[in-house]
C-alpha cells in the first residue's frame, strides 16, 4: 500500500487530497494544527499534530517516520499573511508567512528525504501563480507573493540537489476554499483531481517544474 503524507490536510485542498488518496487505497497521513477538531480528516487518515509555524515540531514529525518508505509528500500548509507591509507588526507577520510557506516545507522535505528515497517517491509543494514574478502585473500581496516565490526557488534547489527524486510545484488554480473565497471559479474537487493526474505523471527531471492543475507550465 503506497503512503502519502499531506501537510495541511484539515480542510480545503489538503482534505480533498486526503479523501481521494484514501479512496484510491493509499495509507494517508494528514497533519492538522488541532487534530481533535479535524473530524473530517480523521475519517480518512491518520492525523498528526503539526503547526507549520513551529519549526521544531516540523522536524519532529519527520523524525517520527523512522526511515519508513514514503511514496508522496504534499506540502500544502499556507497562510495569506498581512495584506500590506507598512508597519513593524506587518513585517513580523511577513516573516511568519515566509516561515510557514517556505521554510517549514523545505525543512519537512529535507528531513523526509530518506523516506522518499526508500520508495523512489515524489515531493510536491502546493504553490501559487501569485508566486510568479513574470506573471505579477497587479502588485499587492507582498507577503504572500514573496513567500510563494521563495518556496518556488527553494523547492527547485531541492530538486536539483536530489536529482533521483521527482519534485514539482503545483498551482491549484483559484479554488473555492476558505482562502480562495466563494467567488473562486474552480471547485476543490476539480482542482485536486487535476493535480493528482499531474502528480501521477511526474518523473525525476533534475528540476522542479512549475505546473498548474491541468499540467500546463506556469511562467517563473
Amino acid at each position: 500500500m503506497p503512503t502519502v503524507l499531506i501537510a495541511g490536510a484539515n480542510r480545503g485542498i489538503g482534505l480533498e487530497f486526503a479523501r481521494r488518496y484514501a479512496a484510491a487505497g493509499w495509507e494517508v497521513i494528514g497533519t492538522a494544527r488541532d487534530p481533535e477538531a479535524a473530524g473530517d480528516l480523521r475519517a480518512v487518515a491518520r492525523v498528526e499534530r503539526l503547526d507549520a509555524s513551529d519549526l521544531d515540531r516540523v522536524a519532529a514529525l519527520a523524525s517520527a517516520r523512522e526511515g519508513r518508505p514514503l511514496d508522496l509528500l504534499i506540502a500544502n500548509a499556507g497562510t495569506y499573511g498581512p495584506r500590506r507591509i507598512e508597519t513593524a507588526e506587518d513585517g513580523e507577520g511577513w516573516l511568519e508567512t515566509l516561515s510557514i510557506m517556505a521554510v517549514a516545507p523545505v525543512l519537512l522535505a529535507n528531513a523526509l528525504l530518506p523516506n522518499l528515497r526508500a520508495a523512489n517517491g515524489k515531493a510536491v509543494a502546493i504553490t501559487s501563480r501569485m508566486g510568479s514574478i513574470d506573471d505579477n502585473n497587479s502588485g499587492g500581496f507582498i507577503a504572500y507573493r514573496s513567500a510563494k516565490a521563495a518556496l518556488n526557488a527553494a523547492w527547485t534547489s531541492l530538486a536539483i540537489d536530489n536529482a533521483g527524486l521527482a519534485f514539482a510545484l503545483l498551482h491549484p488554480g483559484w479554488v473555492q476554499t476558505r482562502m480562495g473565497g466563494a467567488q473562486a471559479p474552480l471547485p476543490t474537487e476539480e482542482s485536486v483531481a487535476g493535480m493528482m493526474r499531474v502528480i501521477d505523471g511526474l518523473k525525476p527531471v533534475g528540476r522542479a517544474p512549475f505546473l498548474d492543475y491541468q499540467g500546463e507550465t506556469v511562467p517563473w
